[in-house]
């Protein structure tokens, strides 16, 4: 019996397929678990083609800065795993262009802060959208 069979996981952050996000669900997958990915809308496309190589994986768009986007990723969670959650992936980064293209110590304001936003506080609204869905099973794992 696979590690994971009857586990239900939300996987947030596969940019393509040599993403740690990527990894990880074919990981969870390979051990049973039931699948739900979201991606920015520029990224359906891909996400959608790396699903479908995992059969039963649900797919949903979420641009984790945004409050509805995540209510509405976290509730059709729940319309999918039937008011539960046992694993959360949070694999999401990243760092402004041109704070990429320069040293660290010409990095703005502005970059700096949307890089915490989408990297580090979405971690904690995905961390307190999913709590009540793991609390339905008795907890969960959040990576």
């Amino acid at each position: 019996m696979p590690l994971l069979e009857g586990k239900k996981a939300l996987v947030f952050g596969i940019a393509n397929h040599r993403s740690i996000g990527w990894a990880i669900a074919q990981s969870l997958a390979a051990e049973g678990a039931q699948l739900a990915f979201s991606y920015q809308e520029r990224m359906e496309k891909y996400v959608r083609e790396l699903a479908a190589k995992i059969p039963g994986t649900e797919v949903m768009e979420c641009d984790v800065q945004s409050d509805e986007q995540l209510d509405s990723a976290f509730a059709r969670t729940g319309e999918i795993f039937n008011g539960e959650l046992d694993i959360l992936i949070h694999s999401v980064a990243y760092a402004p262009p041109r704070e990429l293209e320069n040293p660290f110590y010409d990095t703005t304001r502005e970059g700096f802060h949307t890089a915490l936003d989408i990297s580090a506080y979405s971690l904690i609204a995905m961390a307190r959208r999913a709590f009540p869905l793991m609390q339905a099973r008795g907890g969960g794992s959040m990576l």
